[in-house]
């Protein structure tokens, strides 16, 4: 994958943009490896990802005049190398199932992300952190706090370069104003498939409620508590033997698939916010 890139395009729909894009790649005689697209006709938007390449050198920015020559409205487009990783800041609580998944796969390859900073507002997973040799930033909050806080978490942002910020189980609800900093850009892990049983306790709120099914759901974060667009969901068989702590421990293993594949789209440019919903190829 030398010299591989992927293209993100999203615009107002309209006709001709498939031939605009590939003949950009055809007169520049790049190969193209995949592409997929959707055209969304309640929102009149277009949404395209093209993996192409190899390219004659290791950059493609030769190919942005192009594009940038391109009259389609609303033009939003990006090229990004398939080897540069993302780099992703964790954030958790006292609840490490999914921060632990995220280590490892990112460790053994499974996921395309460097991870330069562990952020949590208790000092549990220090050690964890040690053990992969990344940083812990051990960063209390309380309500009169908050502000001074999310500030810091911002300057990690900027110091490491942090694309994507992941909520592994962290337990805080973040200010509009760290939300709005970072729109687009706070992917989080509810556990449970919402829009059902949101808030705190939702495993207990299923085990009232007598369900078959639970379930996980990451969505990335706004201002609204769980509102914000779902990205993937998946769910368990449950039934009426099994107490809260096993409903808990039966929708641990699916919060962890269910944000390890959010986060490997993300880094594989495979998601589109569109609008209150998502694009994911």
């Amino acid at each position: 994958m030398a010299n591989d890139h992927y293209l993100t395009l999203s615009c107002g729909d309209q006709p001709g943009i498939v031939h605009a894009v590939t003949g950009v790649f055809a007169a520049s005689e790049v190969n193209i490896l995949d592409l997929q697209q959707f055209s969304d006709p309640t929102t009149k938007k277009f949404f395209m990802r093209v993996h192409f390449g190899p390219t004659p050198t290791a950059s493609a920015d030769y190919l942005r005049p192009a594009f940038d020559a391109l009259s389609f409205t609303e033009l939003v487009y990006d090229i990004r190398p398939v080897a540069q990783k993302t780099r992703v800041l964790i954030m958790v609580s006292k609840i490490g199932h999914c921060l632990n998944d995220l280590l490892f796969r990112a460790k053994t390859g499974q996921l395309p992300i460097d991870i330069p900073v562990i952020v949590s507002n208790h000092p549990d997973f220090a050690p964890l952190a040690a053990s992969y040799g990344i940083e812990f930033r051990h960063l209390p909050v309380t309500a009169a706090t908050k502000a001074a806080q999310e500030g810091q978490i911002l300057e990690l942002v900027k110091a490491h370069d942090v694309e994507l910020v992941v909520l592994a189980r962290y337990m805080q609800v973040l200010s509009p104003t760290l939300c709005e900093a970072m729109s687009g850009r706070i992917i989080n892990i509810h556990h449970s498939f919402l829009p059902s049983f949101k808030g705190a306790k939702p495993y207990h709120q299923a085990y009232d409620r007598g369900v078959k099914i639970i379930g996980a759901s990451a969505h990335f974060v706004t201002a609204d508590l769980d509102e914000g667009p779902i990205i993937e969901q998946r769910v368990a068989r449950v039934d009426h033997s099994m107490s809260p702590k096993a409903l808990v421990d039966e929708g641990s293993n699916v919060e962890s698939q269910v944000l390890a594949a959010a986060v490997k789209w993300y880094a594989e440019r495979r998601l589109f916010l569109n609008g209150s919903r998502t694009v994911v190829f």
